[in-house]
């Protein structure tokens, strides 16, 4: 990741960001995180040389193609024992790191943007993206809150999201993503299914080969 680059990036500003609805309760704020790229990318440097990206083990056995790790006071964590949220990374015996103030100040503006204010997440979840990683449907029920949105920041390489309905089986909706894109759902959508396509080979130009997803939640 080379930060000297951030200077050629035409960056809008987030209150210029294009609001693209998806459904009742989402929405993807176009372009919303460009202005804090420099930010973002030195936080999760930060978070990465402490707890390093990882592929987990779902609980059925199968290694998860995409990489992950977390900051905050709580993270998410998939083994054989499940899916859930814990306080410490399992991989040693020390808490996530903290979330950068950054982190948790874009994530409340977009929340904010979208319709959702007071957003404060005590969970970032951080994805790593190589070619051909993908992410199944699935819903996020692990949090205790429901009341409050997901906040999904997209940096790197393009993505297609698929934002599904409130069963498995409802049709997807394909949304093309990219670097700065930030996508919020809660309220009536909190629950819908959503997933990622296959992450097709490309170069970006801060951070190569691979997509970072950063997606806030309220969990505890």
């Amino acid at each position: 990741m080379t930060p000297d680059l951030f200077d050629s990036i035409d960056a809008a500003r987030p209150d210029e960001a294009l609001a693209e609805q998806l459904a009742d309760g989402a929405v993807v704020l176009r372009g919303f995180a460009l202005p804090a790229q420099a930010a973002l990318l030195d936080g999760l440097r930060q978070v990465v040389a402490q707890a390093p990206l990882r592929h987990m083990v779902t609980p059925g056995g199968f290694t998860m193609s995409v990489a992950m790790t977390n900051c905050g006071a709580l993270g998410w964590v998939s083994n054989r024992r499940g899916y859930r949220y814990a306080p410490l990374d399992p991989d040693g015996t020390l808490p996530w790191p903290a979330m950068p103030r950054d982190f948790e100040r874009l994530a409340a503006e977009a929340a904010s943007r979208a319709g959702f204010p007071g957003f404060v997440p005590d969970a970032c979840l951080v994805n790593r993206y190589e070619p051909g990683a993908r992410l199944a449907l699935h819903q996020d029920r692990n949090e205790r809150d429901f009341d409050a949105p997901i906040v999904s920041v997209s940096l790197g390489l393009p993505a297609v999201f698929l934002f599904g309905g409130q069963s498995r089986a409802d049709k997807a909706m394909r949304v093309p993503l990219v670097h700065g894109d930030v996508a919020v759902w809660g309220g009536p959508a909190r629950l819908r299914y959503h997933g990622v396509m296959p992450l097709k080979d490309g170069e970006h130009p801060l951070l190569g080969r691979c997509r970072i997803n950063l997606t806030f939640r309220k969990a505890g």
